[in-house]
Protein backbone atom coordinates (compact mmCIF):
# COMPACT_ATOMS: atom_id res chain seq x y z
CA UNK A 1 0.00 0.00 0.00
CA UNK A 2 2.48 2.62 0.79
CA UNK A 3 4.35 1.94 -3.03
CA UNK A 4 0.88 2.97 -4.44
CA UNK A 5 0.60 5.97 -2.24
CA UNK A 6 3.87 6.86 -3.29
CA UNK A 7 3.31 6.07 -6.82
CA UNK A 8 -0.26 8.25 -6.47
CA UNK A 9 2.03 11.27 -5.00
CA UNK A 10 5.06 10.98 -7.72
CA UNK A 11 2.63 10.84 -10.80
CA UNK A 12 0.78 13.65 -9.38
CA UNK A 13 4.11 15.83 -9.01
CA UNK A 14 5.12 14.69 -13.01
CA UNK A 15 1.72 15.29 -14.18
CA UNK A 16 0.75 18.81 -12.33
CA UNK A 17 3.91 20.64 -12.53
CA UNK A 18 4.98 19.52 -16.07
CA UNK A 19 1.72 20.00 -18.23
CA UNK A 20 0.96 22.40 -15.75
CA UNK A 21 3.99 23.91 -17.12
CA UNK A 22 3.21 23.56 -20.53
CA UNK A 23 -0.02 24.85 -20.28
CA UNK A 24 0.90 28.02 -18.17
CA UNK A 25 4.41 28.94 -18.92
CA UNK A 26 4.45 27.83 -22.67
CA UNK A 27 4.51 30.13 -25.60
CA UNK A 28 6.80 32.04 -27.27
CA UNK A 29 7.06 34.48 -24.40
CA UNK A 30 6.87 31.47 -21.71
CA UNK A 31 9.80 29.05 -20.85
CA UNK A 32 9.36 27.65 -24.21
CA UNK A 33 10.40 23.94 -25.16
CA UNK A 34 13.36 24.14 -22.80
CA UNK A 35 11.49 25.06 -19.62
CA UNK A 36 8.60 22.56 -20.85
CA UNK A 37 11.29 19.67 -21.13
CA UNK A 38 12.76 20.91 -17.39
CA UNK A 39 9.58 20.77 -15.36
CA UNK A 40 9.28 17.26 -16.57
CA UNK A 41 13.06 16.30 -15.97
CA UNK A 42 13.24 17.82 -12.42
CA UNK A 43 9.68 16.25 -11.41
CA UNK A 44 11.47 13.08 -11.65
CA UNK A 45 14.41 14.71 -10.01
CA UNK A 46 12.59 15.71 -7.32
CA UNK A 47 10.42 12.64 -6.50
CA UNK A 48 13.42 10.29 -7.29
CA UNK A 49 15.03 10.80 -3.82
CA UNK A 50 11.91 11.97 -2.55
CA UNK A 51 9.83 8.44 -2.82
CA UNK A 52 12.37 6.66 -4.73
CA UNK A 53 13.30 4.60 -1.25
CA UNK A 54 9.76 3.34 -1.33
CA UNK A 55 8.76 2.40 -4.60
CA UNK A 56 11.64 2.95 -6.80
CA UNK A 57 10.02 6.72 -8.87
CA UNK A 58 8.22 4.58 -11.49
CA UNK A 59 5.68 6.88 -11.86
CA UNK A 60 4.90 5.52 -15.37
CA UNK A 61 2.87 2.64 -16.22
CA UNK A 62 5.46 1.48 -19.07
CA UNK A 63 8.59 1.48 -16.39
CA UNK A 64 6.58 -0.57 -13.67
CA UNK A 65 5.47 -3.06 -17.00
CA UNK A 66 9.20 -2.82 -18.11
CA UNK A 67 9.89 -3.74 -14.58
CA UNK A 68 7.44 -6.65 -14.01
CA UNK A 69 9.01 -8.24 -17.77
CA UNK A 70 12.50 -8.25 -15.83
CA UNK A 71 10.98 -9.75 -12.43
CA UNK A 72 11.97 -6.68 -10.38
CA UNK A 73 8.25 -6.78 -8.77
CA UNK A 74 5.46 -9.12 -8.59
CA UNK A 75 2.22 -9.01 -10.32
CA UNK A 76 0.66 -7.86 -7.32
CA UNK A 77 3.06 -5.02 -6.49
CA UNK A 78 2.48 -3.92 -10.76
CA UNK A 79 -1.40 -3.73 -9.97
CA UNK A 80 -0.30 -1.81 -6.91
CA UNK A 81 1.68 0.69 -9.25
CA UNK A 82 -0.76 0.23 -12.28
CA UNK A 83 -3.59 2.00 -9.78
CA UNK A 84 -1.47 4.60 -8.13
CA UNK A 85 -0.11 5.60 -11.46
CA UNK A 86 -3.33 6.12 -12.97
CA UNK A 87 -4.85 7.69 -9.61
CA UNK A 88 -1.98 10.24 -9.79
CA UNK A 89 -2.13 11.32 -13.01
CA UNK A 90 -5.98 12.38 -13.13
CA UNK A 91 -5.57 14.25 -9.65
CA UNK A 92 -2.64 15.82 -11.17
CA UNK A 93 -4.79 17.30 -14.13
CA UNK A 94 -7.75 17.98 -11.83
CA UNK A 95 -5.70 20.16 -9.81
CA UNK A 96 -4.39 21.89 -13.24
CA UNK A 97 -8.07 21.95 -14.26
CA UNK A 98 -9.28 23.65 -10.89
CA UNK A 99 -6.12 26.08 -11.09
CA UNK A 100 -7.41 26.86 -14.54
CA UNK A 101 -10.89 27.28 -13.32
CA UNK A 102 -10.51 29.29 -10.69
CA UNK A 103 -8.11 31.63 -12.76
CA UNK A 104 -10.75 32.08 -15.67
CA UNK A 105 -8.17 30.75 -18.04
CA UNK A 106 -9.71 28.37 -20.80
CA UNK A 107 -9.64 24.32 -20.40
CA UNK A 108 -9.07 23.23 -23.79
CA UNK A 109 -5.09 22.93 -22.99
CA UNK A 110 -4.70 20.60 -20.41
CA UNK A 111 -1.18 19.42 -22.22
CA UNK A 112 -2.89 16.43 -23.75
CA UNK A 113 -0.70 14.88 -26.14
CA UNK A 114 -1.70 14.58 -29.92
CA UNK A 115 -0.74 13.08 -32.93
CA UNK A 116 0.04 16.56 -34.86
CA UNK A 117 1.03 16.07 -38.36
CA UNK A 118 1.99 12.97 -38.15
CA UNK A 119 -0.72 10.42 -38.07
CA UNK A 120 -1.86 7.65 -36.24
CA UNK A 121 1.42 5.44 -37.63
CA UNK A 122 4.15 8.19 -36.87
CA UNK A 123 3.33 9.11 -33.41
CA UNK A 124 2.89 5.42 -32.83
CA UNK A 125 6.42 5.44 -34.21
CA UNK A 126 8.09 8.17 -31.84
CA UNK A 127 6.49 7.23 -28.68
CA UNK A 128 7.83 3.73 -29.12
CA UNK A 129 11.39 4.91 -29.90
CA UNK A 130 11.60 7.54 -27.24
CA UNK A 131 10.26 5.16 -24.59
CA UNK A 132 12.05 2.90 -25.36
CA UNK A 133 15.35 4.78 -24.83
CA UNK A 134 14.08 6.23 -21.60
CA UNK A 135 13.06 2.82 -20.32
CA UNK A 136 16.37 1.90 -21.10
CA UNK A 137 18.16 3.77 -19.62
CA UNK A 138 16.39 3.73 -16.02
CA UNK A 139 16.69 0.02 -16.61
CA UNK A 140 19.95 0.07 -16.94
CA UNK A 141 20.83 2.87 -14.26
CA UNK A 142 19.11 0.60 -12.02
CA UNK A 143 20.18 -2.90 -13.06
CA UNK A 144 22.95 -4.61 -11.37
CA UNK A 145 25.81 -2.61 -13.23
CA UNK A 146 24.00 0.56 -12.20
CA UNK A 147 24.85 3.43 -10.44
CA UNK A 148 21.68 3.82 -7.77
CA UNK A 149 23.00 6.53 -6.27
CA UNK A 150 22.92 8.97 -10.10
CA UNK A 151 19.97 7.08 -11.09
CA UNK A 152 17.60 9.90 -9.90
CA UNK A 153 19.43 12.88 -11.81
CA UNK A 154 20.37 10.52 -15.19
CA UNK A 155 16.85 9.13 -15.33
CA UNK A 156 15.84 13.14 -14.87
CA UNK A 157 17.76 14.61 -17.36
CA UNK A 158 17.08 11.69 -19.74
CA UNK A 159 13.39 12.50 -19.54
CA UNK A 160 14.50 16.06 -20.49
CA UNK A 161 16.51 15.04 -23.39
CA UNK A 162 13.29 13.06 -24.82
CA UNK A 163 10.90 16.02 -24.49
CA UNK A 164 13.35 18.16 -26.46
CA UNK A 165 12.89 15.78 -29.39
CA UNK A 166 9.09 14.70 -28.76
CA UNK A 167 7.47 17.85 -27.99
CA UNK A 168 7.69 19.51 -30.80
CA UNK A 169 6.03 15.68 -32.50
CA UNK A 170 3.44 14.36 -30.06
CA UNK A 171 3.66 16.74 -26.98
CA UNK A 172 5.79 13.84 -25.59
CA UNK A 173 4.35 10.89 -23.52
CA UNK A 174 6.37 8.18 -22.83
CA UNK A 175 3.64 7.60 -20.39
CA UNK A 176 0.27 6.26 -20.65
CA UNK A 177 -0.53 7.89 -16.94
CA UNK A 178 0.87 11.18 -18.14
CA UNK A 179 -1.17 11.23 -20.71
CA UNK A 180 -4.37 9.61 -19.54
CA UNK A 181 -4.96 12.45 -17.04
CA UNK A 182 -5.14 15.46 -19.40
CA UNK A 183 -7.05 13.49 -22.02
CA UNK A 184 -9.93 12.84 -19.86
CA UNK A 185 -10.46 16.46 -19.01
CA UNK A 186 -9.61 17.95 -22.50
CA UNK A 187 -11.82 15.21 -24.25
CA UNK A 188 -12.74 15.19 -27.82
CA UNK A 189 -9.77 14.55 -29.87
CA UNK A 190 -7.60 14.11 -27.09
CA UNK A 191 -9.27 11.07 -26.14
CA UNK A 192 -9.77 9.27 -29.67
CA UNK A 193 -5.74 9.42 -29.61
CA UNK A 194 -5.00 8.05 -26.07
CA UNK A 195 -4.89 4.64 -27.00
CA UNK A 196 -1.46 5.44 -29.07
CA UNK A 197 0.14 7.07 -25.98
CA UNK A 198 -1.20 3.92 -24.23
CA UNK A 199 0.14 1.29 -26.58
CA UNK A 200 3.25 2.55 -27.73
CA UNK A 201 4.85 3.46 -24.27
CA UNK A 202 3.98 -0.19 -22.89
CA UNK A 203 5.43 -1.57 -26.06
CA UNK A 204 8.62 0.13 -26.14
CA UNK A 205 9.01 -0.44 -22.29
CA UNK A 206 8.76 -3.81 -22.95
CA UNK A 207 11.25 -4.27 -25.70
CA UNK A 208 13.55 -2.18 -23.43
CA UNK A 209 13.47 -4.64 -20.59
CA UNK A 210 14.18 -7.41 -22.97
CA UNK A 211 17.31 -5.30 -24.23
CA UNK A 212 18.16 -4.20 -21.18
CA UNK A 213 18.11 -8.05 -19.80
CA UNK A 214 20.18 -9.82 -23.09
CA UNK A 215 22.43 -6.65 -24.21
CA UNK A 216 22.95 -5.28 -20.93
CA UNK A 217 22.69 -7.89 -18.53
CA UNK A 218 20.77 -6.33 -16.14
CA UNK A 219 19.18 -8.78 -14.05
CA UNK A 220 22.08 -11.01 -13.44
CA UNK A 221 21.85 -13.08 -10.32
CA UNK A 222 19.39 -12.95 -7.72
CA UNK A 223 19.20 -9.43 -7.69
CA UNK A 224 17.12 -9.49 -10.68
CA UNK A 225 13.87 -10.46 -8.47
CA UNK A 226 13.96 -7.75 -6.72
CA UNK A 227 12.28 -3.94 -6.73
CA UNK A 228 15.57 -1.83 -7.02
CA UNK A 229 14.41 1.70 -5.33
CA UNK A 230 16.45 4.93 -6.37
CA UNK A 231 18.95 5.69 -3.26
Amino acid sequence: MNKMIAEVIGTFVLVLFGTGTAVLGGGIEGVGILGISMAFGLSIVAMAYCIGTVSGCHVNPAVSIAMFVNKRITASELVYYLIGQVIGGILGSLVLFAFLKLSDLPTTNMGQNSFGNLGAGGALLVEFILTFVFVLVIIVVTGKKGNANLAGLVIGFTLVLIHLLGIPLTGTSVNPARSLGPAIFAGGEALSQLWVFIVAPIVGGILAAIVGKTIFATEDGNESLTNRPVD
